[in-house]
């Protein structure tokens, strides 16, 4: 690689990552691909930058390195479910702050929201509309 072109692609990457900086982030984890792809295109259109997750392997390594504004969990997200998942990243100094918003269709989803440790609670079915809001609720929390 010549020296031109390598100013080049440092001058993509400076622009690139300085571009993205200031954009809102939001992760979620899901198992269902649909509801990925909803939320993802939704989310985009309203200007966050969306990282979906089908699994929570590797749960705080993956949300250390994204630095998300917003955590949305569903209930039964493989490998250890929600309830889980969302324990483990209040558990973490680092992370414990950044709003999750509890996602699923289970009837009780309020008692497993409490019991998670979860700031919000979003149950499906939802609208669309109800999504952008729930996700402006949360990111306003953000302390």
């Amino acid at each position: 690689m010549g020296a031109k072109s390598r100013r080049a692609r440092l001058n993509f990457l400076f622009h690139y990552t300085d571009s993205h900086q200031g954009m809102k982030k939001i992760m979620i984890f899901d198992d269902d691909e649909d509801i990925l792809s909803i939320c993802t295109y939704i989310l985009e259109g309203e200007g966050w930058q969306v990282q979906s997750n089908l699994d929570c392997v590797d749960l705080v390594s993956k949300i250390s390195l994204f630095k998300p504004d917003v955590i949305i969990m569903d209930n039964w997200i493989p490998d250890e479910g929600g309830v889980v998942a969302t324990r483990e990243i209040k558990s973490v100094d680092a992370l414990k702050r950044i709003p999750v918003i509890y996602f699923s269709a289970n009837s009780d989803i309020e008692t497993l929201a409490r019991q998670a440790g979860a700031d919000l609670v979003f149950p499906k079915p939802f609208d669309l509309d109800a999504l952008k809001e729930i996700v402006r609720k949360a990111q306003a929390m953000k302390l």
